[in-house]
């Protein structure tokens, strides 16, 4: 194996951050991640704490990534538009990475993984702000929003939602949420 020269922190994550979409996270190893990058193991030890400190690192790093795009989906959008926006980003993302959706769900002790985990559920807020939902009515909501998305996401991703036309089941489940939201906000008032 050739040695592989400037090989830094980003190039472990991302390259591992590839494996686990392409092949699931119970595939991942120190080894799989070492071959890609055409190293040898230990050579990874310089910029990880091992595959515990790799799959926080890269936690942290999938979280962050999926915070930017729940963000972005909503710029310009307001009301039940950014609530279908948000929603049909969080589905897109989670199926196309699978692999960073499970490892944004892995808890991770520290102050790095809850800083952009904040991001994710600021930008949730504001939605639901955006509809009336505030404090403790806009707490519930959002875990609401956030149980129903991931569990469809889930689903699909495991192939588990049966035949037929998702998108349409997916469209189906946001109208609900938004019927939901709306009957929520008016009593919230």
């Amino acid at each position: 194996m050739a040695r592989r020269r400037g090989l830094d922190h980003d190039d472990v994550v991302a390259t591992t951050l590839a494996i686990v979409d392409r092949d699931g996270l119970g595939a991942l190893s120190l080894r799989a991640v070492a071959d890609a990058l055409e190293v040898q193991p230990p050579s990874l030890y310089s910029h990880v704490d091992g595959l515990t400190g790799l799959l926080d690192d890269c936690s942290v790093a999938a979280t962050a990534e999926f915070g930017e795009v729940l963000r972005d989906s909503v710029i310009g959008v307001a009301g039940e538009d950014a609530i279908r926006a948000f929603a049909t980003a969080y589905r897109r993302w989670a199926r196309t990475h699978p692999g960073r959706y499970e490892l944004s769900l892995r808890p991770v002790a520290g102050a790095e993984k809850r800083s952009v985990g904040r991001s994710a559920i600021a930008t949730m807020d504001t939605l639901l702000a955006g509809l009336g939902l505030v404090d403790g009515p806009a707490t519930h909501a959002g875990r609401s929003l956030r149980a129903a998305l991931h569990g469809f996401a889930t689903l699909e991703i495991a192939d588990a939602l049966g035949r037929g036309d998702h998108d349409a089941s997916f469209d189906e489940l946001v109208a609900l949420l938004l019927d939901g939201l709306r009957s929520r906000a008016a009593t919230a008032i």
